[in-house]
Parts: C-alpha cells; structure tokens; sequence
C-alpha cells in the first residue's frame, strides 16, 4: 500500500494532553489515529484537521479510526467524529472503529444525529402507532389536569385562609364582590338568551305536535325540556364562556407578572385568596342564574305559544302546575353547583398554568372554556342517566 503521512504534533504533545491525529493515506483505506483530551475547549485545530479529511475523495476507501490513545473525550469530540462518519457514509464509503471504548461509544451514540432521520421519523409514526401515541398523550393530560383540579379543591376547601397556617381570613367581601361580577352582571345575557330559546323551543314543539292534534301538549314538553336539562346546561355554558375565561385570563395575567409568586412570598395562600372566592362566588350565582334562566325561558314559551298556538297565559300556567312538580324543578338546580365547581376548576387549573406570554395565555383561556363546556355536558349526561337509574 502506498501512503503518505499527515501528522500534527507528535505524541509528546499528545502525552501533555494536547489534541492530536495521525493520518495515514493509502490507495484502500485512510487511518486516523486520535490522540490526547478530545475536549470542547481544546479541540479547535483537530476540528480543521478533521474538516480537511472529509473533503478528501473517499473513492470506496474504508476509513479506520482508532481511538486507543484518547486519554479524554466529550461531547464535541463526539460530534465531530460523528460529522465524519456521516459524511463518509453517505458518500459510500466504509467505516471502522477501532480500540473504541464503551464510554466513548455510548457518548457517540448519545451525541448522534442525522436530519434525513429526524425527517422520516413522522412517516415511520403513521397509523396505528400515531393514534396510540396521541392517545397515550390524551390520557397523560388528562391525569395530570385531574390530578390538579383535586389539589385546587382541596386546596380551596382546606385552605381559604388568608395566611399559611392560620385558620380563619374568608372574606366575604370578596365573595360578594365576584358574585357581583359573575352573577348580577351576567343576568341580562342569561335571562335574554334563556327567553329566546324558551321561545324557539316552543314553537319547533308546537309545529311538530300540530301534525297530531296535541299542540297544547308543547307546554309539557317545554316546560318539562327547559326545567330538567336546557336551562341549566345552557346556564352553565354561557357562564363558562363568560366568567370562566375571565377567570383564566385574570389568574393566568397574575401569574405572568408574577403576583401569584409574589403571594407565595410573603406568606399568603393563592388558591385561598384567587381561587377560593371565586369558587364559592361561581357555586352561589350559578344556581340563582339557572332559576332566573328557567323563568325567563317559561316566559318566552308562554309569550309565543300565546301568538302560535292560541294557548292563553292562563291555560299554559295551569299545564305548567299540572305537569311539573318539584322534583322536576330541582333536578335542573342540583346540577348547578356541581356545574360552577367544575367552570371554576377548570379556569382555575388553565389559569395556574400560563407561562410569560401573551400567547400562552391566550391558548390556556381558550382550552379553560373548551375543557369546561366539555366537562359540564359530560356532567349532565351523568345527571341524565342518575335520574333514570334512581326514577327522579
């Protein structure tokens, strides 16, 4: 074989510890022999030596590397072998490795990348196992987001004081304040959507019932639909997207300026001071929203079975009494506390997890309201099949 020989610095320097490589060149294969303390801040000239050799031919030459007089090695010497041998690959080129240590493999191993990988991973994750994948991190989430309500409730529950360790501190005045402005404040929209929908639901029943000759049936259905299940499901939506963002974005802005750090600091309780009112302030008005939604949507039905149907005011409120008992009326306002502790859960936990920015925020607002609207419908099925089971 033919070689010539390429040195830097000869093995003294590499006994000092110096970086070095020997290469030898020949017609079938190149030798390369590392020597010294392969190291991030020494490396610098065997890193120009190396990029000199991968722009040598490789014209199916083997490429041995041997690596017995290493006498130290990280990452970037790792790397850099690493660029090497992917070059020499992917020219056709044969690599071996000689004298390689398992801990100089290992950091090889670890410090391996190539892109033509990485862009064929998603291929390789279609189907089914793209599908387990999302699934296994659907459920992960969702252990995580319960495992954080149940710390927010108890945390609320157990602790409403306004210091760490003391007992006492609720401030009813803060209560008051949020049952102002999640209740009182939200009566309008709630008692104007309910009356709409009183009235559409009225006259799709009253439509349907005229084919039979029972349209004065439409009082029971309706009153029966709107007390049970719609008032309260729509009740809850509506203030899910009204108060439970604004409870995300007010937590989730706190948290971005650091004050729910700054609570921690000096001794205060966050979930008994932000979240605790709230809590007790959704579980209130809720339920005092859903009775006003109830009536506001017997009026709309009332109101246009009046005009449609020709069933006077008094003829639709003795059905009403005939029909509907108190087990009816409150079927629909137990479902209210459970419903806002759920609301307030939820925004409270998308609250607590916003980052430092705008856009965080944003996306953990919208997932509040997503995930509370998500949860209160899957409550109220729940409710349904209750109800069925113990025949209320």
């Amino acid at each position: 074989m033919a070689a010539q020989s390429m040195t830097m610095n000869p093995q003294d320097a590499a006994n000092a510890g110096t970086p070095a490589i020997e290469v030898a060149i020949g017609d079938n294969e190149i030798r390369l022999k590392a020597s010294g303390e392969w190291l991030i801040n020494r490396i610098v000239d065997v890193n120009a030596k190396l990029r000199e050799i991968e722009a040598l031919p490789v014209q199916n030459r083997v490429l041995s590397i041997n690596m017995e007089d290493l006498t130290a090695f990280d990452t970037s010497g790792a790397w850099i072998i690493n660029r090497l041998i992917k070059r020499w690959k992917k020219q056709g080129g044969e690599v071996e490795m000689l004298h390689q240590s398992e801990f100089a493999r290992r950091l090889m191993d670890a410090a391996w990348f190539d892109s033509s990988e990485a862009k064929g991973t998603p291929e390789k994750s279609l189907g089914i196992l793209r599908l387990l994948e999302k699934l296994g991190k659907l459920v992960f989430a969702l252990k995580r987001d319960t495992e954080m309500g149940l710390n927010v409730i108890g945390a609320a529950v157990r602790g409403p004081q306004m210091k760490l360790g003391r007992r006492g501190g609720i401030r009813p005045i803060s209560i008051v304040h949020h049952i102002d402005r999640m209740g009182l404040r939200a009566v309008p929209i709630i008692t104007l959507m309910s009356f709409l929908i009183g009235a559409i639901v009225a006259q799709q029943s009253a439509f349907q019932l005229r084919f039979f000759g029972l349209e004065v049936w439409a009082v029971d259905l309706v009153s029966v639909l709107l007390l049970r299940e719609v008032g309260v499901l729509l009740t809850a939506i509506m203030i899910a997207g009204r108060s439970g963002s604004a409870m995300t974005a007010e937590i989730g802005s706190m948290k971005m300026r650091e004050e729910v750090d700054a609570l921690k600091v000096i001794g205060l309780n966050p979930i008994g001071v932000l979240v605790f009112p709230r809590l007790v302030a959704l579980t209130i008005a809720l339920p005092l929203l859903t009775f006003l939604a109830n009536m506001a949507a017997l009026a709309g039905a009332a109101l246009v079975l009046r005009f449609y149907s020709d069933i006077s005011f008094d003829d639709f409120i003795l059905r009403v009494r005939a029909f509907v008992d108190l087990s009816t009326v409150f079927s629909g306002l137990i479902k209210a506390p459970f419903m806002a502790m759920i609301i307030g859960t939820m925004a409270a936990v998308e609250g607590m997890k916003v980052e430092g920015s705008a856009e965080s925020l944003g996306r953990r607002t919208t997932a509040a309201v997503v995930k509370a609207i998500f949860f209160v419908i899957v409550v109220d099925g729940l409710f349904a099949i209750f109800y069925a089971a113990i025949d209320y």
